[in-house]
């Protein structure tokens, strides 16, 4: 078994900004020269995710406006109250969409559905460069 490991850096704008990083995990995947395998996507922090959505305009928008049910801003969060941040719902987010996401891929192609693509969250209250780890397995 082999196992190849990438980082790459993305621009974001905080905020519940959506990146679409599927062709940058597809071109790994095909530049690795394996055949068969998983890839790990994981973002380092707590408070981005990772996850797969069909990124269209209506999503983009309803899926941070869900999450704003869940996590909303203008309340107080404990962890602001301690640490004097106004991240608390950034942190609530992540944790609940969680850091990483494992993907088969065979024929050195990542198995996705038509309308399925990967992406990376960044729940902060601020723009940022994140640091997105890609590791392929396999054969």
């Amino acid at each position: 078994m082999t196992v190849i490991t990438r980082k790459i850096q993305i621009a974001t704008r905080g905020n519940d900004h959506i990146v679409d990083i599927t062709g940058t995990v597809r071109r790994f995947v095909a530049e690795s020269g394996l055949k068969d395998g998983i890839a790990t996507i994981f973002v380092p922090g707590a408070t981005g995710g990772v996850s797969t959505i069909e990124y269209e305009p209506g999503l983009l928008k309803d899926f941070p406006r869900a999450l704003e049910r869940i996590a909303p801003p203008g309340v107080t969060y404990e962890h602001g109250k301690r640490w004097g941040d106004d991240n608390g719902k950034s942190h609530v987010k992540a944790t609940l969409i969680g850091p990483s996401l494992v993907v088969p891929f065979s024929k050195a192609a990542p198995i996705l559905g038509t309308w399925q693509q990967i992406v990376v969250m960044d729940f902060d209250t601020k723009a940022r460069k994140r640091d997105v780890v890609i590791q392929v397995m396999g054969e």
